[in-house]
Formats: structure tokens, sequence, C-alpha cells
């Protein structure tokens, strides 16, 4: 069941995208602080959200918002199944699901940000499977040898 995600979930959450090898230990004590920030009551609830795909415990999560001074461009921060769930099928569902949260909401674009390090080639093939395409490359950004590349993906045909 994909729903929204509630504090009581930041620990599950932490501990799945730590499952998943691909953090550093200052990424997820950022993660918790956005998290953090985001249940404190901040402003701008509108402009980002976080689900959980909840199967008797949190096994997957993503989090997105919208780009600053933009018509309806969004980023997706963060997507995340549990390892051990990963090749189901879940992590699609969960971002159709994303993608059909921004449509509702009058998203135009998603942009996906990711490394371009052979560890996260199994990512950057789910992007291209999802019907995203590379929009842009920075060499080296964030650290030597590791690019990022954006993916982006049009939400909807009707431009105004």
């Amino acid at each position: 069941m994909i729903r929204p995600t509630i504090p009581d979930d930041t620990t599950a959450l932490i501990a799945l995208a730590d499952a998943t090898g691909l953090f550093e230990p200052n990424q997820l004590e950022e993660l918790g602080e956005i998290l953090s920030d985001y249940f404190g009551g901040s402003s701008g609830k509108g402009k980002r959200f976080w689900i959980t795909d909840d199967d008797n415990g949190a096994v997957g999560v993503a989090y997105c918002e919208m780009e600053p001074m933009t018509d309806q461009t969004w980023n997706l921060q963060l997507i995340a199944i549990q390892p051990d769930r990963q090749g189901q099928g879940r992590g699609a569902t969960l971002l159709r699901y994303v993608e059909q949260t921004l449509i509702r909401r009058g998203g135009r674009i998603l942009l996906v940000e990711t490394s371009g390090t052979p560890d996260f080639e199994r990512t950057r093939t789910f992007y291209r499977k999802c019907g995203y395409e590379e929009e842009a490359r920075i060499r080296d950004f964030y650290q030597a040898g590791a690019d990022k590349i954006v993916y982006c993906k049009a939400l909807s045909v009707q431009h105004q």
C-alpha cells in the first residue's frame, strides 16, 4: 500500500536508505534532517511530499519537491526500495504513483539526478526503463570521476 509518509516512519526510512548501500553516513544524517524539517510544520508542504510503500512496514520511499522559480518542474530527490524487495516492480509502481500525484497537481516535468559511477548502473537502467531520458551530465560533480546525470520526463503533453 502506498501512503503518505508519517513521522513514525522516520527511523525505518533512514534504515531503508542505509540498507541500499548507496548513501554515505553524512547523507543519511541529512536525510533525517530533511524528514524532521518536513514533519516540523515548516512552510512549503504543497511544494514537496514524501510517500511510503508499506507492506507491514516500510519497504519503499520516495521524496519529491518542486524546483523553485519554475513552472511546475519537480525533482525526485529520493526513491528507494528495500534490497530484498527490489526486482518485484515496487520501484516502478512507486515512481508511477509519484508521477500521477504530480500530474494531478499540474506538474509538467520530473527531473531525477543520479551518479554516473558503476555502482549506480542499476539505478540508471531503472530510470531509462521507466521512460526517463538523460538530459544532462555534469562531469566530476560529486567527486573526481563521479558525474551527475540528470534524467527528465515530461509528465503532460498539455502545455499552456
